[in-house]
């Protein structure tokens, strides 16, 4: 009898030795409701994921095209306005009025 009495309850022996706090916590994590949130948790992160990789895909789209279609436009502006800054120092240099590039 003696040896009984100084052995400790364990919480694995069944829900009568557990603690109140951990009777609770169990009821808790087992409820309809903290399932549904779990659930939907899961189901925003899931959403959130495909939402993150498809704008991904976008925006690696929007850029490809800037680079292939803009950049290329703006170098060639670029060089056009060049071109006709030196035509016009030069006309300014000999001595011709500077006619107005055409638009």
């Amino acid at each position: 009898m003696a040896s009984r009495g100084n052995k400790r309850p364990s919480i694995t022996d069944g829900d009568e030795n557990l603690g109140v706090l951990s009777r609770v916590s169990r009821s808790v994590s087992d409820s309809q409701i903290v399932r549904r949130a779990k659930s939907t948790a899961s189901d925003a992160a899931f959403v959130t994921q495909k939402l993150l990789r498809s704008t991904g895909k976008a925006a690696w789209i929007a850029g490809t095209t800037f680079l292939i279609l803009v950049v290329p436009l703006i170098i060639e502006m670029d060089r056009e306005q060049q071109f006709n800054e030196l035509e016009m120092q030069q006309a300014s240099l000999l001595g011709t009025p500077a006619t107005a590039a055409p638009k």
